[in-house]
């Protein structure tokens, strides 16, 4: 059966029939003026609320990309802060002390706030029906540019023959209030996101995309405010025609990631007393691939270049120089080279690479044609991982067509469920089957598929990473190889300018 729409979200002005019908919070000691703001039906059931507004608690970035997320501090549902307010009618079952985390610590403060979840004192049910955010602030200090300029806000589940959703505020004095100010918008986006939280508790929704599944959301964003800080010049120099802030910031994110991905995959290789002048950037003294990295079809060169710029040994390989290669430091520029790979090479007994070295990390960042050789390289070559980030859908010897290209490996319900696509979990576009394919063949060439969705400014983020073996498929992959080489349909093409000039 179809899953049926959201209702219309339909939001209102709070009126002054609407807080008669439904008065507003009311402080126990008479010292809090509460005032309701917004409203909107409620189209899920009560005992849903708490699920609701967990979402709001744990995941605030989603309302404001300002915020880059929340940590709790702490929680307890007894010994309640004294710096909640106290209610009539409705008593605190629950507070989560929490801190929200800037997206840009340059320029915004963190802060701590309180988000405390009340329940009625008068009804059996225990089913709390009211969350309020307290943000926590020294004397002096003032909040952040992405908090509302309130004390007190409270999202209100008000049980009624049509049940309502409600936010009301305790503002600061003089701050607007009106429909056209900003804390009526940041209430509207507020309202509105719990509306949708609720229909998706009611629906058992479920995210077909899951972040975070190989590398923790929390390493992550941390490493990458540090890598972007380091790295932000880039966008001031850059020297293709393409869009610096997607090209620079994207390439930040693949390196952060493999970073973090390499540090838990290998071993260390220096011991922590010999490196402890190097605290201040402890990547330094991280596990690395043991014959450094291939950044095949390497492009700009970019990502090259943030990898070695961090202290990572490896090459980036292209069929031409780019602009930007000459102006990248010398040490980044002899890591850059013209080559124009030939993988049906690599059976012959006689073939000798330079990059292509056991234990060698294999990068494959939108290699278009040579995306499904990333595999069978990598097991060839006895590489020690690798990661593809596929675009333009090539197989060994032409474009992908779903309809005539043989598969290899499991393509099963349960495996495809398990390479987290996306979409709306049909797997029916050409995109889809293509990364179906993709991770089919990986699996193949004897890797175990670990599949991720890069936090990138990207459509095509989405990630397929061999870093453990599950079988010895040297002959699988030497067979894909000798058939290519059979039907004499690829051609190597030929590298731009003088190979070896960089």
């Amino acid at each position: 059966m179809a899953q049926l729409p959201r209702p219309r979200f339909c939001p209102s002005p709070c009126e002054l029939k609407d807080k008669s019908l439904h008065p507003p919070l009311v402080s126990s000691d008479g010292q809090l003026a509460w005032e309701p703001l917004i409203w909107c039906p409620a189209d899920f059931p009560s005992d849903l609320f708490e699920i609701a507004v967990s979402q709001l608690i744990h995941h605030p970035e989603y309302n404001s990309t300002l915020i880059l997320r929340s940590e709790t501090v702490a929680e307890t549902s007894s010994h309640f802060p004294p710096a909640i307010p106290t209610l009539q009618g409705i008593h605190p079952i629950r507070n989560v002390r929490r801190k929200l985390l800037p997206r840009r610590p340059g320029r915004d403060s963190g802060l701590e706030q309180h988000c405390t979840l009340y329940a009625s004192s008068t009804e059996d049910d225990p089913s709390p029906l009211t969350l309020v955010l307290t943000p926590i602030l020294e004397a002096s200090a003032s909040l952040p540019y992405y908090h509302p300029a309130v004390s007190h806000l409270a999202f209100r589940y008000i049980l009624a023959e049509t049940p309502i959703l409600r936010i009301e505020v305790v503002s600061f004095p003089s701050t607007p209030t009106g429909v056209n100010s900003r804390l009526y918008r940041t209430c509207l986006a507020l309202l509105e996101t719990l509306h949708r939280y609720g229909w998706g508790a009611k629906t058992n929704y479920r995210k077909r995309v899951m972040h975070d599944c190989v590398i923790p959301r929390e390493q992550y964003q941390d490493l990458y405010l540090v890598m972007r800080e380091r790295h932000k010049h880039l966008v001031d120099t850059w020297q293709e025609v393409t869009d610096p802030l997607k090209h620079v910031f994207e390439d930040v994110g693949i390196a952060t990631f493999l970073m973090l991905l390499w540090k838990d995959t290998y071993q260390p290789e220096h011991s922590e007393a010999s490196t402890l002048l190097l605290d201040d950037e402890p990547w330094k003294r991280w596990p690395r691939p043991p014959s450094g990295f291939l950044d095949l079809g390497c492009g700009n060169g970019l990502l090259t270049h943030i990898l070695s710029a961090e202290g990572y040994e490896g090459h980036g390989i292209d069929l031409r120089a780019r602009t930007s290669w000459a102006h990248y430091p010398e040490s980044t520029q002899t890591q850059l080279h013209v080559e124009a790979l030939d993988p049906t090479l690599i059976t012959d007994p006689s073939y000798k690479s330079l990059y292509l070295r056991p234990g060698v990390f294999i990068i494959g960042n939108h290699a278009d044609e040579l995306s499904p050789w990333v595999p069978v390289l990598s097991t060839l070559c006895s590489a020690s991982g690798y990661l593809s980030i596929p675009c333009c859908p090539w197989t060994f010897d032409s474009k992908y067509e779903r309809s005539s290209t043989p598969t290899y490996g499991d393509s099963s319900a349960e495996f495809v469920e398990s390479l987290n696509l996306g979409g709306d979990g049909s797997n029916s576009s050409s995109y889809s089957m293509y990364r179906i394919w993709l991770a089919s063949l990986s699996q193949y060439c004897g890797w175990k598929v670990e599949c991720e969705m890069l936090r990138i400014p990207s459509t095509r983020n989405w990630a397929i990473i061999g870093r453990e073996k599950n079988r010895d498929a040297t002959d699988s992959a030497r067979e894909i190889v000798e058939n290519v080489r059979e039907r004499g349909i690829f051609k190597t093409r030929r590298p731009e300018g003088k190979a070896g000039e960089h």
